[in-house]
């Protein structure tokens, strides 16, 4: 079989695959089958743009004709292998019309319109048309020329690749000749295991499309430098348009304007307003009717008009090559149903030209760096240039945390309000943040989490490299904020809050902690541990800072009592010489006012710094926070010369490996540079040999003893976890484990039972489950039920004395509170007589469902769950048994699959673990056999989807070993994940 090329990258850059001349044949016409909808996806390109893919069919006749008119003829020749200038009536009719199933065409789109294409063939293992359960295609691809080098073929190939896997295809077969590199290149590039050969003067080609480390791997490498792109053309637009600036002063669109002016925002700026004349302009800048009027490139459009005239504009903005939008403009899904409708109408118009969304009714974005200075937003001034990354989904909030990031000297490097976060979202601007050079710090203020899934994923490998600091708004309102397209879930936000602490997600509760956290991490190093020296002026405050530290989980040095009596020489030599110390990490100094002193603050704000500078030669940096109390103005001092700017002459150093305690620098200079490089020359300490001075740190102030240590504590937390994820743990392999005897097992039970049951699943029997876990090592106790004495009598001589009498009915399940489990029964006279009191005390035995179980070893009770949540994914969860756990919550949880370190933290990481240590002379268990239980069930559920519910309670630890009790399974077919896929954006 000879199969035809495509040109996806630029010349040579096609696969072959079937249909055109030599191709795989002829077959019967397509049965029908229902248009599969939810292969509809958007994407973003290489370069930052977006595209549509969705299936071909018998209505985008004229829609491929005018494609393949457009393609040159050299891609034709390397889709055809020869000549084919045009498409016959035959042709156009074999390429639009498939069953989806056995033959299958996608589409990328821009506007409506092809500008690519991909599609297979099923073939049986001769390479003619097929059916199932042949498990091999053709694959084809056409790419028009204009489009080329957008990495549009690699995004199909993982579409179609899904596709195929769900219609149950196994492997790729495609055709390429010799001379077309980067189509090749396209398929070897992609991950996946495959052959290659040369027959006929061709390569030939052969994928298995099992996804691969690597090819997981690639795809999120991809999907990371398109989705940072489409971010970056948004904060560093050449040229921008405010669509809906009047004459009037005081509307928004004059203000964005103005505050855009403002800035000195380097690129072109326009004004537009259909009331303006051609020749009209606005406080200095060219004003236009329409953005077709203009005449020249425009690269982002500000929209500031009443949302019903919001579509003419996103189309007139389409038609002209803009490539992103700020839509200000309210009355989308914060005002209702009618409002979230019209929010997915936007969208969708958007990115059928190609163009990405921040909003609607959004406050703005801001770009500080010198050669933008984009101010498109409603906040009057421009930020100080810094190293902090700041993200919001509410404009008042954003507001006030510019306000405070200004008063505590910290400048900002961006700044986005995304309002309804429509399209664009925190996980876009993670991607971008990411790698930025000249953002250091992260700071997410989130109302909802679109993709937990996806920001779990993304702030981990973006934490692992600077820190990401969450608060998460909307807690406890049991919904997401008006506007806010967010998937169900089933689990707590609790849960949600810890699988973000797992993933170096630094957790705060309040915008002022946000703050807090912000100005010590843009302004130290991390701490290299817990250990915290305490000097200053007042004995009170320092012993406020110790109780603080000591709640905070630290450990505190005895304060040091400088007295009231101490200079600003005498903090300054302090400092220096807690800062020269080996046993402690950070350092917090306390200072009140000097009595009847004029002028001292801005003199121990120089006397900080200057002890600060002089310990860089000493060792490794530490962290310093003071604490003041009625010195309104040290603050201010403190961060006068050393702002989070960097400064312009410094060249771009390596970042840090993740075990060096000090956060990498990211970009060309480190947290806390000054803006004038001459302006803290006392404060500068050598980088490295060679490298010169390095830049001031901003030594963060705070009004209050336990702000102060808080902030500190969460940096001593954040530095432990970088230091872990340095050394990550690893998923053991077990020999013991039969995967395909329990998948064999699961498609058994679920065709058997699982007709119907695709929302409630199935719950397998006692029998079914302890067979299934046994498959993995785990073995269940079994517990024979006792309908009556002598049934009971007869199971216990069946399993052995001593054995333990108990009911299951659900009401009295697990509560052995109430009385209805009776242990240590070690002859039949002890049976008879528990049974008795067990009937006659609770009810009868047909309402209690007793059963009979053998004894396990005395240990502690304790509870594994595994669940499945659609938006989070697999969570394992640890705690011990009991009422009063549940109602502490005292839980622990860690994403699946578990790394062995995952399960000792588990372990020990909920509040009642010392009864796992010998709590009070107690003897403690065996920790080493629970973490392999955990593991276990770590993997039972990671290798089978279908699994969407395990428990184990109790699972009894002993000092020898762990017995399981009692196990729940339930079984589902498995849902289509968020995070697991091709690459697609949130749909509408």
């Amino acid at each position: 079989m000879r199969s035809a090329s495509e040109q996806t990258d630029g010349p040579g850059d096609g696969t072959g695959g079937p249909g055109g001349p030599g191709g795989a044949g002829e077959r019967p016409a397509p049965e029908e089958h229902a248009y599969p909808d939810h292969w509809e996806a958007d994407i973003v390109l290489r370069d930052g743009g977006t595209a549509r893919v969705r299936p071909i069919t018998a209505d985008d006749a004229d829609r491929l004709v005018s494609f393949y008119e457009q393609v040159s003829d050299e891609s034709k020749y390397y889709r055809f292998f020869a000549p084919y200038p045009r498409l016959s009536a035959k042709d156009v009719h074999r390429f639009t019309h498939h069953d989806f199933v056995d033959r299958v065409g996608l589409a990328a789109t821009v506007g409506g319109e092809f500008i690519a294409t991909v599609r297979y063939d099923r073939i049986d293992d001769r390479g003619r048309p097929a059916s199932a359960p042949a498990d091999e295609a053709e694959v084809a691809f056409l790419v028009q020329d204009a489009h080329q080098g957008r990495g549009v073929a690699s995004a199909l190939l993982e579409h179609i690749a899904a596709v195929a896997r769900e219609r149950g295809i196994r492997r790729f077969a495609a055709e390429v000749l010799p001379a077309n590199t980067k189509m090749i290149k396209v398929f070897t590039d992609a991950g996946y295991t495959q052959k290659r050969s040369f027959e006929d003067g061709s390569v030939r080609l052969h994928l298995d499309l099992e996804p691969t480390d690597r090819s997981l791997a690639v795809q999120r490498g991809r999907e990371q430098r398109a989705e940072a792109r489409s971010v970056q053309r948004l904060l560093a637009p050449r040229s921008v348009a405010v669509v809906g600036a009047g004459r009037a002063p005081g509307g928004v669109g004059r203000t964005v304007l103005r505050n855009l002016l403002g800035a000195g925002f380097t690129g072109e700026a326009y004004a537009v307003n259909p009331a303006l004349g051609a020749t009209a302009d606005l406080d200095g800048v060219p004003a236009f009717p329409s953005v077709a009027a203009i005449g020249a490139p425009v690269d982002l459009a500000v929209v500031a008009v009443p949302a019903e005239r919001v579509p003419e504009v996103v189309a007139d903005c389409g038609e002209h090559g803009v490539r992103g939008l700020v839509v200000l403009s309210a009355g989308y899904a914060e005002s209702g149903p009618e409002g979230r409708e019209r929010q997915r109408a936007l969208v969708r118009q958007a990115r059928s030209y190609g163009m990405r969304i921040i909003g609607p009714n959004a406050f703005g974005i801001i770009n500080t760096a010198d050669d933008v200075r984009l101010n498109a937003s409603l906040a009057p001034e421009m930020p100080a240039s810094g190293r902090i990354g700041l993200f919001t989904q509410s404009g008042a909030i954003g507001i006030a945390l510019l306000a405070g990031l200004h008063r505590r000297g910290a400048g900002l490097s961006s700044f986005i309000s995304a309002g309804n976060r429509a399209d664009v979202s925190g996980n876009d601007f993670l991607q971008h943040w990411y790698d930025d050079p000249a953002t250091d710090v992260v700071l997410l203020y989130l109302e909802s989490i679109g993709n937990p899934r996806k920001f779990t994923r993304l702030a981990r490998r973006t934490a692992a490299v600077k820190p990401v600091v969450v608060v998460k708004g909307a807690r406890h309102s049991g919904s997401a904020p008006p506007g806010h397209r967010v998937p169900v879930t089933r689990v707590p936000h609790a849960t949600v809050s810890a699988l973000l602490r797992q993933a170096g997600v630094i957790r705060v509760d309040t915008v002022t902690e946000l703050v807090d956290a912000g100005v010590l991490l843009a302004g130290q190093p991390l701490p290299a541990g817990p250990r915290v020296a305490i000097l200053g002026n007042s004995e009170s405050l320092g012993l406020l800072a110790y109780d603080a530290c000591l709640t905070e989980g630290m450990r505190p040095q005895r304060p040091l009592d400088l007295t009231t009596a101490a200079t600003p020489a005498d903090f300054r030599d302090a400092l220096a010489a807690a800062l020269a110390d080996d046993s402690c990490d950070a350092v917090v100094v306390t200072a009140i006012p000097w009595v009847g002193v004029e002028g001292t603050t801005e003199v121990l704000a120089a006397s900080l710094r200057e002890a600060v500078a002089g310990s860089g030669a000493a060792g490794a940096a530490k962290p310093v926070v003071v604490v003041h109390v009625e010195m309104g103005g040290l603050a201010e001092a403190l961060s006068a010369a050393t702002s989070t700017r960097p400064p312009s002459t410094r060249t771009r150093r390596p970042a840090a490996a993740p075990q060096d305690p000090r956060p990498p620098a990211a970009g060309p200079a480190e947290p806390g540079a000054p803006a004038d490089p001459g302006a803290t020359a006392e404060a500068d300490a050598p980088d490295a040999p060679g490298a010169g001075p390095a830049p001031a740190r901003n030594i963060p102030a705070y009004p209050a003893a336990e702000r102060a240590v808080r902030a500190l504590a969460a940096a001593v937390r954040y530095g432990q976890w970088r230091r872990q994820a340095a050394e990550p743990g690893r998923v053991p392999e077990y020999d013991s484990i039969d995967e395909a005897g329990a998948a064999a097992l699961i498609d058994r039970v679920l065709g058997e039972r699982g007709a119907g049951q695709e929302s409630r699943g199935v719950t397998l029997t006692a029998d079914e489950a302890g067979e299934l876990l046994g498959r993995y090592g785990i073995a269940v106790r079994p517990a024979l039920p006792a309908p009556g004495p002598d049934e009971a009598a007869a199971a216990a001589a069946r399993l052995g004395y001593p054995v333990a009498l108990k009911t299951t009915a659900p009401h009295l399940r697990h509560r052995p509170d109430l009385g209805g489990v009776r242990l240590d029964l070690a002859t039949e006279e002890q049976l008879r007589t528990a049974y008795a009191e067990l009937t006659e005390a609770l009810g009868k035995p047909e309402e209690l469902q007793p059963v009979v179980q053998a004894m396990a070893p005395r240990g502690v009770d304790t509870v594994v769950r595994a669940a499945i949540d659609p938006a989070v994914g697999a969570v394992l969860s640890f705690g011990l048994a009991g009422a009063a756990s549940e109602l502490l919550g005292d839980t622990a949880h860690r994403l699946v699959p578990a790394t062995d370190r995952d399960a000792a933290e588990l372990v020990r990481s909920i509040r009642t673990a010392p009864l796992l240590f010998g709590w009070r002379g107690s003897a403690p268990v065996d920790t080493p056999a629970l973490e392999e239980l955990l593991l276990r069930v770590s993997r039972l559920v990671d290798d089978h989807p279908e699994i969407v519910s395990v428990v184990l309670e109790p699972a009894v630890v002993a000092p020898g070993g762990v017995s399981v009790l009692g196990a729940a399974v339930r079984l589902a077919p498995p849902a289509p994940t968020t995070d697991l896929g091709p690459r697609r954006l949130p749909s509408y």
